[in-house]
């Protein structure tokens, strides 16, 4: 689930990701201001679900995926779209 929070006197806009992955360890972000090298990490709930919250410019586009375990990528159903990446396969994409 994606949930976007506007401030009107702000540039930038604040996006809370939230993520079910079963049962895994670690779940990770890539892609955010296109950068696939460094993860932004989510944070375990106690309800197993992971989150994290991250600030994103207004008006930009963003293509991610989360990455689970270090090896399973999965896209997000709740982004506002997905896009065809090199790979074969798709990204999401979220519009700010």
């Amino acid at each position: 689930m994606i949930q976007k929070t506007y401030f009107k006197t702000k540039d930038y806009c604040k996006v809370k990701f939230s993520f079910t992955a079963g049962n895994a360890s670690v779940v990770e972000i890539l892609g955010l201001n296109s950068d696939w090298d460094n993860a932004v990490q989510m944070k375990r709930k106690k309800d197993g679900s992971f989150s994290c919250e991250v600030s994103l410019p207004k008006n930009t586009q963003h293509e991610f995926k989360y990455r689970i375990d270090a090896n399973e990528w999965i896209n997000d159903p709740s982004a506002d779209s997905e896009v065809a990446n090199v790979y074969g396969g798709s990204n999401s994409v979220i519009s700010l």
